[in-house]
């Protein structure tokens, strides 16, 4: 399944700056983990993202934003940005919101 390589290589850019981000391939793409927890990645041409319940909420109010759902289930927490809501600046705001939500999490064993 293709996916992004474009806003594959936009997210590389700003996420190799953090530390302790790890890319893997996933869904068909590519994410990108923080302690062993999932940040943001690739579906399609789709920004995916970890925002927690209440932040996901609050993004579900864009048009350009939806639930990550590719299995008929949605994940909570989790969200599915356009390409469009991802243009110039917008798209460092949406992978900082995601690195704090997921910065709080446990590590998880790689």
């Amino acid at each position: 399944m293709a996916y992004s390589k474009k806003l594959d290589g936009r997210i590389g850019e700003i996420v190799s700056r953090w530390e302790n981000i790890v890319p893997k391939e996933m869904f068909g793409g590519v994410c990108y983990l923080l302690n062993g927890n999932i940040v943001c990645g690739i579906y399609k041409d789709y920004l995916i993202l970890r925002l927690g319940e209440e932040e996901a909420a609050l993004a579900l109010q864009n048009p350009r934003v939806r639930e990550f759902d590719i299995t008929g289930r949605p994940m909570k927490g989790w969200v599915m940005v356009e390409q469009q809501a991802c243009a110039g600046k917008k798209l460092a705001e949406w992978l900082n919101k995601a690195r704090l939500f997921v910065a709080h999490l446990p590590a998880k064993d790689r």
